[in-house]
């Protein structure tokens, strides 16, 4: 390599004409204006106009004439100034070019599986993920790792500013329940026996705790071998904090404080702080779920009391057999064509049907219900409805009668449905923790209780005396951030005495034997002077997707799984030979086979 860069071509500006410099890059575009060649070079940092004139040295001129897209080369030349009308506003050098005169080829380049120059998103993401080292080069394809690069560095200036310390956990450790399928490591050196990856580092920033950490973070890789979605990865990064000695209050308190640092800086948008909050009971009376967006009203309204009586026989049913009828309210009326499929997604994700009438405020007041529903109801009850939903202008009301959770779960799917179809969702970002948890749930299949979190999660004080005559009746210290109707992080106060923690277990059904094979270490660490303690975790992948408005956590990882797990750049998972399988002694008898075939 002749020609050393001295500056990035995203720095340069018109006060550098007249500077000699020397660029490096790749040429995004060439073009050849009658022996004048125009190349477009670009760097991480931007990109800069060459010109290659047909009066410099005329090998430097046979050299530029053999390059193409996507060479990589170093340019020596001067900053001028664009002739008068040849500027170009779009980009930070436009105003300037850089008139070569040496010139140096430092590798060249395959014709790219797509153009770098225009507009990926009609690329398919299978081949853009298999080649994705091009997408990054391309213009504007390492804008999402330049800002996950300055969001991680506020988060890590932020806490060590707070006293906290940066401490590693293992990769290799014990396989622990904790809600989805480890991924499982076999030891070559004792057969039969595996690793896992963690999941979270759980149990380890609690052992930090009793080790006197007193402040630990670490953004962390976590892995989790379950079916994957648009937000969901098999391994995803992870800001892991946990402290001691602090309560709810404290924990919300910092993480709203490192929140509108990350905002701040990498956004320049100040939050207002402190953050809403939702306890757990009114995000699903109100929403439907516990991760509700709040750029939009069109809250749920239970109708279950206006409509017990009545003679539809569908709510009467529903309420008949234990369960609830509720609603809301959409500002449009919608066509039948519209109302049926709006009934098909109902449908689809669980409800019977969906019930519907539109509104209009204008005239008598039996004229302005319409629907097939509106014979069932008495005068009485539509007035309670026109009260209870405040309706004034021309609109349609929805609901669903079923059991509490299928009528939540259709309702704040609908909710979200509509609210992007209808443009109510406003821009901008709106946090809003989400409190007072259960600490457990019934599990119908295996009729037991649950951990809402996990099993670690102090419960509330006032409650713990329930534990074993009403444990549904238990509520946790736990809290969940919630991000324009995505959970971005949750955690919780936790367990610190033994005694307290085996109660939970024992509820359960976890035997001390178990207890003691897949928790011993850490019972025993509560045995050792164990502080009280809490923390919180936070998707830092799905964060940094929100802040940038992308759709789904591929855009802002480097090299992710697709949706089926693959790594379509290296191919992964890959078959391995059978010699390293017969070493980590999972197939012995592979090896006799083999010889038979041969």
């Amino acid at each position: 390599m002749q020609l050393k860069r001295t500056v990035y071509m995203g720095e340069l500006r018109a006060s550098d004409v007249g500077k000699e410099v020397i660029v490096s890059g790749w040429v995004l575009r060439r073009r050849d204006h009658g022996g004048v060649i125009f190349l477009d070079l670009r760097d991480r940092t931007g990109l800069l106009q060459v010109v290659f004139e047909e009066g410099i040295d005329p090998e430097v001129h046979k050299i530029a004439d053999t390059i193409r897209n996507e060479y990589v080369i170093s340019v020596k030349g001067k900053i001028r100034r664009r002739p008068p009308g040849m500027e170009n506003p779009k980009i930070p050098t436009g105003e300037i070019e850089l008139e070569a005169d040496e010139v140096e080829i430092l590798n060249t380049s395959k014709t790219p599986p797509f153009a770098l120059d225009e507009d990926l998103s009609e690329v398919s993401e299978a081949l853009r993920l298999k080649y994705r080292y091009l997408e990054m080069r391309a213009p504007g394809g390492l804008e999402p790792f330049i800002f996950r690069h300055k969001v991680v560095h506020t988060i890590r200036e932020f806490l060590n500013s707070q006293g906290f310390l940066d401490v590693e956990t293992p990769f290799l450790t014990k396989s622990t329940p904790e809600g989805a399928r480890d991924f499982l490591v076999p030891s070559r050196l004792y057969p039969g026996k595996f690793y896992a990856l963690p999941q979270s580092p759980q149990l380890f920033k609690q052992i930090l705790m009793v080790a006197g950490v007193d402040k630990y973070y670490q953004i962390v890789k976590c892995f989790r071998d379950e079916d994957l979605r648009a937000d969901r990865q098999p391994e995803f990064t992870q800001l892991d904090m946990e402290m001691s000695f602090v309560d709810e209050e404290d924990i919300m308190s910092l993480v709203e404080g490192l929140m509108a640092k990350v905002f701040e800086n990498c956004l320049d948008i100040k939050l207002e702080l402190p953050f809403k909050r939702l306890t757990y009971e009114d995000a699903m009376k109100h929403y439907g779920t516990d991760r509700p967006d709040l750029r939009f009203g069109m809250e749920l309204k239970e109708v279950t009391p206006l409509v017990d009586g009545t003679s539809f026989k569908v709510f009467r049913s529903a309420v008949e057999k234990g369960g609830v009828v509720k609603g809301l309210c959409a500002p449009k009326q919608f066509s039948r064509k519209e109302l049926d499929e709006l009934t098909g997604f109902a449908q689809e994700l669980g409800a019977k049907g969906l019930a519907w009438i539109k509104y209009s405020p204008e005239g008598e007041f039996e004229k302005r219900w319409s629907s097939p529903i509106v014979k069932f109801f008495e005068k009485w009850v539509l007035e309670k409805l026109e009260e209870l939903f405040e309706l004034k202008k021309p609109c349609t009301l929805f609901f669903v009668a079923d059991s509490e959770e299928v009528a939540n779960s259709v309702l704040s799917e609908l909710r979200n449905k509509l609210g992007k179809e209808l443009g109510l969702i406003k821009d901008g970002f709106e946090f809003v923790w989400i409190v007072d948890f259960p600490l457990f749930e019934w599990d119908e299949e295996e009729e037991r209780l649950v951990s809402v979190h996990h099993p670690f999660t102090h419960p509330k004080e006032e409650d713990i005396e329930l534990l074993e005559t009403e444990p549904l009746k238990v509520k946790s210290r736990a809290y969940d951030l919630v991000l324009n109707g995505v959970e971005i992080g949750g955690g919780s106060i936790r367990i610190h005495r033994k005694e307290l923690q085996e109660r939970i277990f024992k509820l359960l059904k976890i035997t001390p034997e178990e207890a003691e094979e897949k928790f011993g270490f850490f019972l025993t660490a509560l045995e050792y002077g164990a502080p009280p303690h809490g923390g919180i975790a936070f998707g830092l992948d799905r964060l940094i997707m929100l802040m940038l408005g992308k759709k789904s956590i591929r855009e802002v990882i480097t090299f992710p799984k697709t949706q089926r797990g693959q790594c379509l750049l290296t191919g992964a998972p890959a078959e391995v030979k059978i010699e390293q399988i017969l070493e980590l002694h999972l197939l012995p008898g592979w090896e006799k086979e083999k010889k038979k075939e041969s």
